[in-house]
């Protein structure tokens, strides 16, 4: 993930959370989604070979509660919410490889084969367990760590205290080692605040993780391979989706061949995708990916996920956005006002990779403004140029006109997104949008028009206009798929080429069509209540 633009990796895989089938698709799932989206679109571009995951959480006690609410199985609400996700991003233009889910019988299989690795490994125990459980975030706390009122530290939600037989994973064990691959290797969590958080987390000694349920509390799971009475914990299930996707282990071979190992030259378990180059991940559930999810790979011997970047939270005020507080953004309500495109801007752009951001109609507006009157103003005055004064036909002459500009935004843009740091990529877009609408001030093309003596002057406005157009189609391809697409078969492109190539494609002769306002004006009133 950190390789240079003309040196990109051959392959990259990376991964969003599964989401919990148990809640309408919101704008946290949205973006987490569309951040992965825009990496996935962007390495596309330059020839890597892309496997984006996402998928569905569906075990668990939850799910299980949820459709005993509703009257129906606890599969039937698996597969409506399954549906709702995959009809949800199929709206926002998401390019997912592969959507998993957690009841798939071939994942089923992988996690049962993992965990009879971790038993025969030495690394689970039985022991009875008495803590406060938390129904709503499926896991046992400590006394210290109870909220106001024994409840759940994160949701506020009660608790119940629960005594009973679990089976253990030995993830103190695998402490030490955890901290040295963090200090090892200091961009493996990314941002930096959060890889402070993990390793102070770590000073405490860590306690062993309980991976089972009973069955007689809950049947909805996968039952363990050495022990039919107990279920596998949902997150010690969930996490390992991310190994079932990659094709890495073949629970049907012979045992001890299940593909725990050969670790090809290029550091993948032969012919699969894993290790992961990406886990993104919310700061919600950093621990689970950055403790629980390392360890456990320790314990069965494969290699880690190469980085895990762990983003901020939506917040309305300051207060995370949540379902259980009601305050939550329907992204496909804000798709319908503003369109999908538009929806990916914003929440791409305005939150900073790594830190909260807060939602508001307000803020919505400004990054809509934004991009209208940078980059749809610009094709607007560049398109319609190019008809009054060129009979819509991009002229032939030098495009040299903003190339230093041009080249520092590419190369700026490849490497924010090297670093992950996806709003500032797309402020580097801006930038250079902003530099070509003051390009056009300064050439006064409707000048060089009234003058004919000034005519190859005008060519080259315009022909320069034409591929800084181009460029930025590339550029902000990876925000926005459709406008893009749209933007560069404006400019008698067939589709968006790759950055490289917008620079050596010869726009001279090609027809454009002005069109309507790629971004169309939009009222306040439009967004504010979507």
């Amino acid at each position: 993930m950190t390789s240079s633009p003309r040196s990109t990796p051959d392959r990259v895989y990376l991964t969003t959370p599964i989401y919990y089938a148990s809640g309408e698709p919101h704008i946290g799932h949205a973006y987490t989604t569309f951040l992965a989206d825009a990496l996935a679109r962007y390495h596309r571009q330059a020839g890597a070979e892309v496997r984006f995951l996402t998928g569905t959480d569906e075990h668990g006690q939850k799910i299980q509660e949820e459709a005993n609410r509703r009257g129906i199985t606890p599969q039937d609400l698996c597969d409506q919410m399954a549906g709702r996700f995959l009809d949800a991003w199929a709206e926002l233009d998401i390019s997912h490889d592969r959507f998993i889910r957690t009841t798939e019988a071939g994942h089923k299989a992988v996690v049962r084969a993992f965990v009879q690795r971790l038993h025969d490994r030495g690394h689970i125990y039985a022991a009875e367990y008495e803590g406060w459980y938390s129904v709503h975030e499926e896991r046992f706390f400590t006394e210290k760590e109870l909220g106001p009122g024994n409840t759940d530290p994160i949701a506020g939600r009660p608790v119940e205290r629960i005594r009973e037989k679990n089976w253990f994973f030995r993830m103190s064990a695998f402490q030490e080692p955890l901290i040295r691959h963090i200090r090892e290797n200091p961009d493996w969590i990314f941002p930096e605040s959060r890889r402070n958080e993990v390793l102070g987390f770590l000073q405490k000694p860590l306690e062993d993780l309980s991976i089972s349920r009973p069955r007689t509390r809950l049947e909805w799971g996968i039952p363990l391979p050495f022990d039919d009475d107990h279920v596998t914990y949902v997150w010690v299930d969930a996490l390992i989706n991310y190994l079932t996707a990659s094709g890495a282990i073949h629970p049907e071979a012979e045992p001890g061949s299940q593909g725990f190992d050969g670790v090809d030259e290029s550091g993948r378990l032969g012919g699969s995708w894993w290790p992961a180059d990406l886990h993104l991940t919310g700061k919600d559930i950093l621990t689970t990916h950055a403790v629980y999810w390392p360890t456990l790979l320790m314990g069965v011997g494969l290699p880690l996920p190469r980085r895990i970047l762990s983003h901020g939270w939506w917040v309305v005020g300051d207060t995370k956005m949540s379902k259980s507080l009601g305050n939550v953004v329907d992204p496909m309500a804000l798709k319908e006002k503003a369109g999908t495109d538009a929806l990916r801007w914003y929440l791409l752009r305005e939150m900073p990779t790594g830190s909260d951001a807060s939602y508001t109609p307000e803020r919505f507006m400004t990054r809509y403004d934004e991009l209208a009157n940078i980059i749809g103003n610009l094709a607007s005055r560049a398109l319609s140029m190019i008809e009054r004064y060129r009979g819509g036909v991009i002229p032939e002459g030098p495009d040299t006109g903003l190339s230093a500009e041009t080249a520092a935004a590419v190369a700026s843009f490849h490497e924010a997104m090297r670093e992950l740091r996806v709003n500032e990529a797309l402020g580097h877009a801006m930038d250079l949008g902003r530099a070509a609408n003051g390009y056009v001030e300064t050439r006064e093309p409707w000048a060089q028009a009234k003058d004919p003596a000034r005519a190859a002057e005008l060519d080259e406005t315009l022909a320069s206009l034409a591929r800084v157009l181009l460029v930025l189609s590339a550029l902000l391809l990876p925000a926005m798929p459709a406008r893009m697409r749209e933007l560069a078969q404006r400019l008698g492109a067939e589709d968006v080429p790759t950055l490289e190539e917008a620079h050596g494609i010869l726009l001279a002769g090609s027809g454009v069509e002005k069109g309507l306002p790629l971004f169309p004006r939009l009222e306040w009133g439009e967004i504010d209540g979507a």
